[in-house]
């Protein structure tokens, strides 16, 4: 009876919640080790301001106070990653299962997490390969230059013709060992990734067949339970809400406003469309239309969006996007605008297959999503601005300032402006 009473305790709703409170001091620490990770050359006074401000981000912030999965599942996909950037792919894997326990749609991030491995091997395979073929090429030219001196010291006892052709060779043949530089893109990528795959096939089997084994455990879940969900299976049916993934491209764009809306970002997007305007023009002609058919005809109105008014959701949908009939095509834009800053700040510093892995990953997480939930963004986003690169620190204060004020402001709505409904006893709340 008193060990009944012991387990009673420790599940408590203060016990509970303050597991939220550990994991959270456990995610800015992943979150500081996955910066300084990623950027080496950063001191530790600015790494931690970066981890300070991205653990205050709103969506995750707000959800550390209550017993949500959202904190725990985000820590566990993040110990992932950086597990598989320090090449411990065992336990990534294993870290991965446990973050798909705690969320199943997780298991689109450990795909994206086991493909980023694979991109990050094997580009580490070809600078080593670049390596070999620069000492190679260093001695090559050694030897070339070793030769040219002697064929100068005999040329010079020939005849002046015999010289100076012996001398216009000298010129040409330094040249022509100089190696060409050039930009590599999509198909090069592939290519190169397909055959230096090929080339150490069981090095990366062994290395990423436990995510693989993770996936099919998922995949005979799926069949055995008959659907990707555990619960209310007829409220989070899938289905193709390809709107979805443009909201979150403009919320993501709203928590980095001092980046997305800046005007150096703004005048970089249009020196690139001065740059090469049919090309910038079809792609905006493109995401436009797209973005319309996406507005038009696969926007899905949730029955618990439209009916539960304690979500931020349920005011955003009704007072900006569903606002009047027009209100949802004058967005388009800025959802096209936030995509477009998202893709080209990821560019700067990945490559682009690992911007398209991203993208896909994003679709697979948020589309089959019926229901607008805020809290779906937050993998995302951290997976986003943790690769985009903000080197300026007032960019970083900035940030924090408006996350810092909007936590204020959810947390003072949350805790002294309840309200009530007729039809149920007790306080209702405001959240997220």
């Amino acid at each position: 009876m008193q060990a009944v009473s012991s387990f009673s305790d420790s599940c408590s709703t203060s016990i509970l919640r303050l597991t939220n409170g550990v994991l959270a001091v456990i995610c800015s620490v992943l979150i500081y080790e996955i910066i300084i990770h990623l950027r080496p050359s950063l001191d530790d006074k600015k790494a931690t301001l970066r981890a300070v401000v991205l653990s205050l981000y709103p969506l995750h912030w707000f959800f550390t106070y209550l017993y949500y999965t959202d904190v725990a599942s985000l820590t566990a996909v993040l110990a992932m990653y950086l597990l598989i950037l320090k090449k411990k792919y065992l336990f990534s894997s294993l870290i991965g299962a446990l973050s798909v326990v705690i969320r199943q749609t997780n298991i689109i991030w450990v795909l994206f997490v086991a493909c980023s491995g694979v991109i990050e091997f094997t580009q580490s395979r070809r600078k080593d390969r670049a390596e070999v073929d620069g000492i190679s090429s260093s001695k090559e030219k050694e030897d070339l230059s070793a030769n040219l001196k002697d064929v100068s010291i005999v040329s010079n006892l020939r005849k002046r013709r015999v010289n100076n052709g012996a001398k216009s060779r000298n010129k040409i043949t330094p040249q022509s060992s100089v190696p060409m530089t050039y930009t590599s893109g999509l198909l090069d990528e592939i290519h190169d990734i397909i055959i230096i795959s090929w080339n150490h096939f069981w090095e990366l089997f062994v290395s990423f067949s436990p995510s693989f084994m993770v996936f099919v455990a998922f995949v005979a879940f799926i069949r055995w339970n008959g659907s990707i969900v555990l619960g209310a299976k007829d409220a989070h049916t899938v289905s193709p809400h390809f709107a979805q993934l443009l909201y979150y491209g403009v919320v993501s764009a709203l928590f980095m406003v001092p980046v997305h809306f800046s005007l150096d970002q703004a005048a970089l997007l249009f020196r690139q469309f001065c740059k090469k305007k049919l090309l910038s023009v079809f792609q905006w002609f493109m995401a436009l239309a797209l973005g319309f058919l996406s507005v038009e005809f696969f926007s899905i109105a949730h029955p618990y969006l439209l009916a539960d008014n304690r979500h931020y959701t349920f005011y955003l949908w009704r007072k900006v996007i569903n606002y009047n009939r027009s209100t949802k095509y004058l967005m388009i834009p800025l959802y096209v605008y936030s995509w477009f800053f998202i893709v080209g700040n990821l560019a700067k510093n990945q490559k682009k297959l690992w911007v398209l892995v991203y993208f896909f990953a994003c679709a697979a997480s948020l589309v089959p999503a019926p229901l607008i939930e805020l809290r779906y963004y937050t993998i995302p986003f951290y997976f986003l601005i943790l690769h985009t690169d903000i080197p300026e620190s007032k960019s970083w204060f900035f940030m924090g300032f408006l996350h810092i004020s909007i936590n204020c402001f959810t947390m003072y709505m949350f805790l002294f402006r309840p309200f009530y409904w007729k039809h149920e006893a007790g306080a209702q709340r405001f959240i997220w």
